[in-house]
């Protein structure tokens, strides 16, 4: 059994909170600890609470989890910029820290200067940097302002000679923690080519730390969850990422609906007023792979007056108002006269293909002349869900699942093909 590159054992990491004291104050808290006089201890927080973890060589590790999860402090106590509290932590190798892309750069540097610098920073020798200038002014497309002070180059370019010098550390264990996601889409494209080249190797043990979950499953072959300073699961990558989703989906969801709960209507007329409104979603209990189901809108509607030849248009939205779909009663030839009372609309969407997520309802009632008597969003917030099966068998972009068949057909025969296939016919 090969010995683990990071060995991680009980490891607590806390941070006083707070705001920072004046000298006089320090000075008195430290009279008084001297003193023995009674002080109040000052609050803590565990970021970090009883970590064990252990990685083995060429492993590729994702550390994934919500802001304030634990996963930049525990690459911080990898790369030995912080200690750990209580635990211990060892590492066996050398390590290069991808944490803040730029950190060390000097703006009245020039680009040259900074790529000496910053290599120097991270471990690297005067001569594994001119061997590797070339290398690094080309990835990061300086060639022309390499030797220009740092201060006229744009963020863009700063990021990009930060992650070129980073990634040209020769090292057995490459930390990244949110690099991926930097600079343009294009750079972007290059760092995953970079960081896939690297993978291919198989001569480190890599760590990433990023929020781009499906970046991170097909990257990694291993990954590591945590949630308030403690690790949650560990395992595969399809497996732990689509149990991130899932518990992010509830929250995202349940902040939606809350969000989702606030009525905007606009009473254009007295001639009538809309009540409650309803909402039953019903998804296929017997095929765990289906999307599609019926959902039935309910609404109370009281006429104050005789109403003729009513149009009703209602339809489904997201939280932030994009309409999926919208339907006239026109469409199906309903346009009721209403007599002064109290009704009960009804409208059945059947075989409706939404992803899940939280949606909303709205309204629209316009009478015979085409002037809009009422009009309505998020009437009703409503979630539509799904099984994990069906998740992780279908894409998770859009709003609508849309059923299609698939073919492939064989390219047509060529002539000398078709000679071929007549020889072996007979």
């Amino acid at each position: 059994m090969s010995v683990p590159v990071i060995q991680i054992e009980h490891v607590v990491k806390e941070y006083r909170l707070g705001q920072g004291s004046s000298l006089r104050d320090s000075l008195r808290k430290f009279q008084e600890r001297i003193s023995g006089a009674d002080a109040a201890s000052p609050a803590t927080f565990k970021a970090l609470d009883d970590i064990n973890l252990t990685i083995a060589p060429g492993e590729i590790v994702g550390l994934i989890g919500h802001n304030g999860a634990g996963k930049s402090t525990l690459l911080k106590l990898i790369s030995a910029i912080t200690v750990p509290t209580r635990g211990t932590v060892r590492i066996r190798g050398r390590v290069a820290p991808l944490i803040e892309v730029g950190a060390g750069l000097m703006q009245d540097m020039t680009g040259r200067e900074n790529i000496f610098l910053n290599g120097s920073i991270l471990g690297m020798s005067k001569g594994e940097i001119r061997r590797k200038f070339d290398e690094i002014v080309e990835f990061a497309e300086l060639e022309q302002f390499v030797d220009t002070p740092l201060k006229r180059y744009s963020s863009g370019m700063q990021i990009r000679l930060g992650f070129a010098v980073a990634t040209s550390v020769e090292s057995e264990i490459l930390l990244i923690d949110e690099v991926l996601a930097v600079g343009d889409v294009a750079f972007q494209r290059k760092c995953l080519d970079r960081v896939d080249r690297i993978i291919s190797k198989g001569d480190r043990t890599i760590l990433i730390v990023g929020h781009n979950i499906r970046q991170i499953e097909r990257l990694c072959s291993r990954v590591v969850m945590l949630d308030h300073g403690r690790i949650s699961m560990d395992g595969d990558p399809s497996d732990v990422c689509e149990a991130f989703f899932e518990a992010t989906q509830a929250k995202v969801n349940a902040e939606q609906l809350k969000r989702a709960s606030k009525i905007t209507a606009e009473v254009l007329t007295g001639h009538l007023h809309v009540g409650s409104v309803s909402v039953d979603v019903i998804q296929p209990a017997d095929d765990a792979e289906a999307l599609h189901g019926t959902i039935d809108v309910g609404v109370l509607i009281d006429a104050n007056e005789p109403l003729e030849n009513l149009e009703f248009v209602l339809g489904v939205h997201t939280p932030d108002l994009l309409y999926v779909t919208e339907m006239t009663s026109l469409r199906q030839g309903f346009r009721p006269s209403l007599k002064p009372g109290r009704y009960d609309l009804r409208c059945r969407f059947d075989d409706i293909n939404l992803r899940p997520g939280v949606y909303g309802i709205g309204l629209a009632v316009y009478d015979r002349g085409g002037r809009c008597l009422w009009k309505g969003d998020n009437l009703h917030p409503f979630v539509v869900s799904s099984s994990t099966a069906s998740l992780g068998a279908s894409p998770t972009r859009g709003l609508i699942d849309a059923p299609c068949s698939w073919g492939l057909r064989e390219p047509a025969p060529t002539s000398e093909n078709a000679r071929a296939g007549r020889v072996l016919q007979d």
